[in-house]
This record gives structure tokens, sequence and C-alpha cells, in this order.
């Protein structure tokens, strides 16, 4: 019989980050397949609608889809509001150890949340605990290209 893996939103104080995390794990804790899904995504728009999102992986690499772009798509397709904060939860492998954790996102998916969400707030785990963060603060030089008018992104000390 396979132990319980623990949730990590247990100690998490802000309850709207508790609530996405618990809402990723419990996505990919359903949805884990090894090899195949990894990572769930919880988006949380400012309707208070949370929109979720699963990694697909593929045997190209290149062909992978991150939890978070996943996510994006699912609130793009509900809605047209404001995206407020996102957290992804990596299930570990049967060979794993460890348990559960929260994961921030990719270089690629901090570039993508940036470019249709500029005042993301991101939950990243630190020493143990779990932070609230713009998503600036991950990526403090996003490329800006000339695709559309680029969004401000807002500047964090």
């Amino acid at each position: 019989m396979t132990p319980a893996v623990a949730d990590p939103s247990a100690g998490i104080t802000d309850p709207q980050a508790a609530a996405l995390v618990a809402h990723a794990f419990e996505t990919i804790s359903r949805r884990y397949v090894e090899n195949r899904h990894q990572i769930a995504a919880a988006l949380l728009d400012a309707e208070g609608a949370v929109h979720s999102g699963l990694h697909l992986d593929a045997m190209v690499g290149r062909a992978a889809v991150c939890a978070e772009a996943g996510a994006l798509s699912a609130a793009r397709l509900a809605t047209s509001a404001p995206l407020v904060m996102v957290a992804a939860v990596r299930y570990p492998k049967p060979s794993e150890t460890s348990g559960a954790r929260i994961v921030p996102p990719c270089g690629l998916c901090r570039e993508l949340l940036l470019d249709h969400a500029p005042d993301l707030q991101v939950c990243v785990p630190t020493d143990g605990t779990v932070r609230i963060l713009p998503l600036t603060q991950l990526l403090p030089a996003k490329y800006v290209g000339t695709k559309w008018p680029a969004p401000v992104l807002p500047t964090h000390v």
C-alpha cells in the first residue's frame, strides 16, 4: 500500500495561498501519473474563481506543457478578469521519500504569466515556509518584445 502524501498547504497562514496550494495538491493527488503528470497549478482570478492546470509530460521534452500554462489557458477560457495569485504543487514519484511540495513557476512560465498577468502574486517556498511574492520579483529583467503593446510591469524593490 502506498503511504499517504501530506498536503503542503498545512501551516500556510495566508488564506488565499493556503486554498490555492490545497486546490493544486488535491488536483495532482487525483491526477498524478508517473512520467505523465507531476505538477498541478491553481490560478486565482479577481472574481474569486480558481482555474486548474495539469503538467503534461511528453516523450519529446520540448513538447511538454507546464501546469501553469494549462491553468492560464483555463482561466482565459473562463474569464477576462485580472489574475491575482498562482500556486503549483509537485507530487512525489513512488521512488522519492520526500512529500508533495510547492514549486515556483519555471522561467518559461514566469515569462508567460507576466505577459498575461503583470500584477500576479506567486506562492514560493522559502526556508521551510511559503512566501507570497510579486511574480516580477522572480523575473526582474523580463523580456519585452514588440508583438503587442507591452504591459507596464510593476517595479518592486
